[in-house]
């Protein structure tokens, strides 16, 4: 199976690899809904796409991207085999039927080629684990029937792909080297001429044609093919590539050399290339001599997360999360200082060399070497991001657990945390000797900031900056207005009123005593609040944690120090 073509879709499946498996069930099922309704036609935006898959927006994606239909469908398959392959459920385990391929093919009278077809028409697939302990594709009961009911005629039309007998063959391959020796006609032409004569598909006529070529490679229907090949051709041709398909095939269906197809082949790697965006954080030591044996002389090892202090799990008090999530995370990568900056660095100048080299390409005159060599950084680049990904997870989690007041559940903000680690690791500056940590924590927060809503934006710096003059009003006399000193307590308790649930708002305002006289402080320590709701004292210490992360958004570091303080 082909990579996915467009780069961000394929960095959203990576992201959804360190989502829970519970949201990736919803997120296979959104993608599916989505391919459902794409038109071949149109043209979409990358963020209308991650948008119905996962319910966020991203960010950071500069110009908007339009993603032609017929390739985003194409995509969205891959994306769904893919993301379903590491689900894969038991076919056993399933409440309704699923067909194999060739249970399917069987089931309708049709090729298995057919099915495939029917796959690009819209026909939805998943990767299930059947009896005999495989993973492959199957097709639910009613995803077939919606197919049907969308696709009438494709039964009536699937007919004229029926097997044929080998006289039948012996006819076409016949009629196609009598069409192709009168001369006047291209392969396609003449493939299309027999279908029409014959009744039959025209990709019946294709393969059956080919497969004598490949069969008679001394006697061939069509010569040697002539002029240069049109842009569409090539481009097809690395399509089939990229797909699987062998240099002896694509020789017969273009009707051109090896040493041709692997020419073309080269030269749209050379092309992709060239567009790919290769960004990279450069530093003095790349220029110097010697750079690339010290940098890349020695690979970087790590250590495993069960291998030390950090394989403790995270205690998620009153939460079902991710418990599956959580055990993916037991052999996570950990990186102490030297060995993350080293991986940064590593990871930086494969992307230097990648550009440099990259320079050097000549569209003219591709150079297969020079191709491998720009592939092989950005290979390696990208296997070093993915652990340092992978190395993040538990903090994202982490900076997730404090955000839970913010109205997304602890699955969501994991979600997207991830996503957000991810674009943090491409704006890493290791030349400055910080630890990644500080900066994606600072991004993965950031980014949950800006879920909140503009109202609640608003009302919390006006309430913010009336507390503030307040308190610089106190400051100013020293303390010494009492009648000041009151208003701050009442703002205070405000506040407290406002953002808090009866519970939160009885544990703080009675454990900061706000509830005594501005003189003399009433306070009350967490086991006496907690024999007054019944709750033990640890109980207690939690809901206040979480009744301080609410208020953290609607006051400054000033009034919270003076709540706290």
């Amino acid at each position: 199976m082909r990579p996915i073509k467009n780069e961000n879709l394929g960095r959203l499946l990576l992201q959804l690899r360190f989502t829970p498996q519970k949201h990736r069930q919803k997120q296979l099922e959104a993608a599916e809904n989505l391919l459902r309704i794409i038109d071949a036609e149109k043209e979409y935006p990358f963020e209308f796409v991650c948008f119905r898959i996962t319910g966020y927006h991203p960010k950071n994606l500069g110009e908007h991207e339009l993603i032609r239909g017929e390739e985003l469908s194409e995509d969205l398959r891959i994306f769904i085999s893919r993301l379903s392959g590491r689900l894969a459920p038991r076919m056993s385990q399933q409440q309704e039927k699923v067909y194999t391929v060739e249970e399917l093919a069987a089931q309708l009278s049709v090729s298995t080629k057919t099915i495939d077809r029917w796959r690009r028409r819209g026909l939805l697939a998943r990767k299930f684990i059947f009896d005999d302990g495989r993973k492959r594709l199957g097709f639910f009961q009613s995803a077939v029937d919606e197919f049907l009911n969308r696709n009438p005629d494709v039964i009536a039309k699937a007919s004229s792909f029926g097997r044929l007998t080998n006289k039948e063959k012996q006819r076409i391959v016949r009629r196609a080297c009598a069409l192709a020796a009168k001369g006047g006609m291209s392969r396609h032409q003449v493939i299309a001429r027999i279908a029409k004569e014959t009744h039959r598909a025209h990709e019946t006529i294709r393969y059956t044609v080919m497969s004598y070529e490949i069969a008679n490679p001394q006697n061939p229907v069509f010569g040697k093919a002539f002029g240069a090949i049109q842009p569409g051709e090539a481009a097809e041709l690395y399509k089939l590539f990229k797909q699987g398909g062998s240099v002896t095939e694509l020789m017969s269906r273009f009707a051109r050399s090896k040493s041709s197809i692997y020419r073309l082949i080269n030269l749209q790697r050379a092309k992709a290339i060239q567009a790919r965006k290769i960004e990279f954080i450069a530093s003095e030591e790349f220029f110097k001599e010697g750079a690339k044996e010290e940098i890349l002389g020695k690979p970087v090892s790590w250590k495993r997360a069960d291998s030390g202090p950090r394989a403790e799990p995270f205690e998620l008090a009153g939460d079902s999360l991710l418990p599956e999530y959580m055990q993916t995370l037991k052999n996570a990568p950990v990186l102490d200082r030297e060995t993350e900056q080293a991986m940064f660095r590593r990871y930086n100048y494969l992307k230097y060399l990648a550009s440099v080299t990259r320079t050097g390409l000549s569209l003219s005159h591709v150079s297969g070497f020079r191709l491998k060599e720009v592939e092989g950084y950005l290979a390696e680049a990208e296997s070093i991001k993915q652990m340092i990904i992978e190395a993040n997870l538990r903090l994202v989690i982490s900076v997730a657990m404090k955000h839970t007041t913010s109205g997304m559940g602890l699955s969501d903000l994991v979600s997207e945390g991830n996503f957000s680690l991810m674009q943090a690791v491409e704006k890493f500056d290791y030349t400055r000797g910080f630890r990644f940590s500080s900066l994606a924590s600072w991004a993965i927060a950031k980014d949950y900031a800006r879920r909140a809503s503009d109202e609640g934006v608003r009302v919390g710096r006006s309430r913010t900056a009336y507390l503030r003059d307040v308190h610089l009003d106190l400051r100013s006399r020293g303390g010494a207005d009492v009648a000041a000193v009151e208003r701050a307590r009442q703002s205070l308790t405000q506040v407290i009123k406002e953002d808090l649930n009866e519970r939160e708002e009885y544990i703080i305002l009675n454990h900061f005593g706000l509830l005594g006289s501005p003189v003399k402080k009433t306070k009350k320590t967490l086991a006496a609040i907690g024999e007054d709701l019944g709750i033990s004292k640890e109980r207690v210490r939690q809901i206040e944690l979480v009744a301080l992360q609410k208020l953290r958004h609607s006051l400054s570091a000033e009034q919270f120090e003076l709540l706290t303080g």
